[in-house]
């Protein structure tokens, strides 16, 4: 975990060992939520347990003023000894459980929120693992629990679980530090991919660019250039005059689909791929017939081609039907 995580996560838990429980029985919860053997090296955690009557084991009072560390989780780990109090879980207010769920949280839980993923675990004693997993599903928080190395595990790797259940135990202010923290991580993901995304893009431009230059230089040497279509011969002009520019502005500047301007692009590049009689002889030929097409005067339609075409359709005559019937010879 990074110093700064490390940090956040420290501020964190002061702001919640700082919190001084206003009503008697929210007190008395905290103090069954820590135990009656609390363990900890953050001098802050250390400062809750003596204001809620710890003492050290050898029964010697500590004050809370000795407590102070040069960073909270440096110190030496403390042990301390509390008064036993057990909590009637099913009777409680929702307030006294989430002051249990903090001492539990500040004795028995941990934070990490290292690569940006935030993952919380209370570790407690294996017979207690499935007691609190149901009294976080009773306040709304369900969680995973398992058995490891003798020690019962209960975790939240969801985020959204972990904010919400640090939000309802006091964690405000650090909370929201946590949650700029979380969006400005997730800013920075999208705007990687983004960037990422435009300048694949903009590689596979410049390489398709490059080649249609090559080719239309091909092309222009062996004097098949002149032989294409207009469009093509307009569409080879505009990606010399502007070598960076992309299909969609190309199409827009020729006021052309932009599937037209791929289309005599790739045309380009496959006639100069192909010049043995093969493809290349075949763009020829369609070459011609698309310039034909192309040059022919207006008004010269298919229909009227067509119209010529039947009347001049040999041995054809007017039936009675009003269709062509063939003309039979004479015996």
């Amino acid at each position: 975990m990074a110093g700064t995580d490390r940090d956040l996560v420290a501020a964190l838990r002061a702001e919640l060992a700082a919190i001084d429980p206003v009503r008697p029985c929210d007190r008395l919860a905290e103090v069954a939520g820590l135990g009656t053997h609390p363990v900890t090296r953050e001098p802050t955690v250390a400062r809750l347990i003596v204001r809620m009557g710890g003492r050290t084991p050898d029964g010697g009072q500590t004050s809370a003023a000795s407590l102070h560390g040069p960073h909270p989780g440096s110190g030496a780990r403390r042990a301390f000894v509390l008064p036993h109090v057990l909590l009637d879980w099913a009777g409680s207010a929702e307030h006294c459980r989430l002051a249990w769920l903090r001492g539990r949280f500040l004795a028995r839980g941990s934070l990490s929120l290292a690569g940006g993923r935030a993952h919380l675990e209370f570790v407690v004693p294996a017979q207690e693992a499935a007691e609190l997993a149901a009294r976080l599903a009773d306040v709304g928080l369900p969680a995973s629990w398992r058995l490891r190395r003798g020690q019962g595990v209960v975790t939240w790797k969801s985020a959204e679980s972990i904010a919400s259940f640090l939000g309802r135990i006091g964690a405000r202010s650090s909370l929201l530090e946590l949650e700029a923290r979380s969006v400005a991580r997730s800013l920075r993901g999208e705007l990687n991919r983004v960037i990422n995304a435009e300048s694949a893009n903009l590689h596979r431009s410049v390489a398709a660019s490059g080649r249609q230059l090559a080719a239309i230089d091909v092309l222009e040497a062996d004097g098949r250039l002149a032989e294409q279509p207009r469009t093509v011969r307009a569409v080879a002009e505009a990606r010399r005059e502007t070598p960076e520019a992309s299909l969609s502005d190309i199409a827009v500047r020729m006021d052309l689909h932009r599937s037209a301007v791929q289309r005599a692009l790739d045309r380009l590049e496959r006639l100069a791929l192909h010049d043995d009689g093969g493809v290349g002889l075949r763009g020829r030929r369609g070459a011609r017939a698309e310039r034909s097409l192309d040059d022919r005067p207006s008004g010269a339609g298919s229909g009227e081609s067509t119209g010529r075409r039947m009347r001049g359709r040999r041995g054809a005559v007017q039936g009675p039907s009003g269709r062509g019937e063939a003309h039979a010879p004479l015996a």
